[in-house]
């Protein structure tokens, strides 16, 4: 299962993103294994990034998505894709991907 993991920074020891739409990275994880980094595009900006954030991670064929908090436009984004998600906070994102 290919899984996206809001982070904080660049490494699976980094704390899981409080903000879904606005986190500075996403962690793609495949297997268990970390496969891509993606730096957040959408981070900055007007409204609408957790579409935004729902649409690009739909692009990479990710299945589920881990975030501390996914607001309301990012998670009717995320079920229209189908895309299955959690909210998951205060732990690292290496602790998110055991516990899925």
């Amino acid at each position: 299962m290919k899984v996206a993991v809001a982070s904080e920074n660049k490494t699976a020891g980094s704390l899981v993103s409080d903000e879904g739409g606005r986190a500075p990275f996403y962690l793609i994880f495949e297997n268990g294994e970390l496969v891509k980094i993606l730096k957040n595009p959408f981070r900055v900006g007007g409204g609408g990034a957790g579409f935004a954030v729902a649409e690009l991670l739909a692009d990479e064929k990710v299945e589920f998505v881990v975030a501390g908090k996914i607001g309301g436009n990012m998670d009717g984004a995320l079920d229209a894709k189908k895309i299955e998600h959690s909210e998951i906070s205060g732990i690292s994102v290496a602790e998110a991907i055991q516990k899925i």
